[in-house]
């Protein structure tokens, strides 16, 4: 039994991560790790900004684990697809008016750096979130990014 188990690790591990060169999952990893950046400089700046990254840090990886463990097909009553324009739509609405928010602010160079990483997340997050939809949502050209 033990044998078995081991024979079926590197497919598993091979089809979590199959997911990881795609361009959507290196699009939600981009997002993870541009959300920990903004999430230093906020802290470093002024906390009380920083909830706000740790909630689409965490957001971004839930889904991420969801498309890597392709969960999304296991779990057909969410509409996957739409569940993560949304977030990322009212990601980079929050993510512009905070942005906005620090830049107005005068501070340190650490809060102008998080403004600016902020307002870079949302302009990523605009395109992400029409283009990384796939098959899923037919979009007419004009629309297209």
């Amino acid at each position: 039994m033990a044998d078995s188990e081991r024979l079926s690790a590197p497919g598993c591990w091979a089809a979590c991560t199959n997911f990881s060169r795609t361009r959507k999952g290196i699009l939600l990893f981009a997002e993870i790790i541009l959300c920990l950046v903004i999430l230093i400089c906020f802290s470093a700046s002024t906390p009380g900004y920083s909830s706000l990254s740790v909630v689409e840090m965490i957001l971004a990886a839930i889904f991420f684990v969801v498309y890597m463990c392709d969960l999304h097909t296991k779990i057909p009553f969410i509409n996957w697809p739409w569940s993560d324009f949304f977030r990322t739509l009212i990601a980079a609405i929050l993510y512009l008016i905070t942005s906005i928010v620090v830049l107005v602010e005068r501070g340190n160079h650490s809060k102008i750096v998080a403004g600016v990483k902020a307002m870079g997340a949302a302009l990523k997050h605009r395109g992400k979130g029409l283009r990384s939809q796939g098959p899923f949502l037919p979009l007419p050209a004009e629309i297209v990014w």
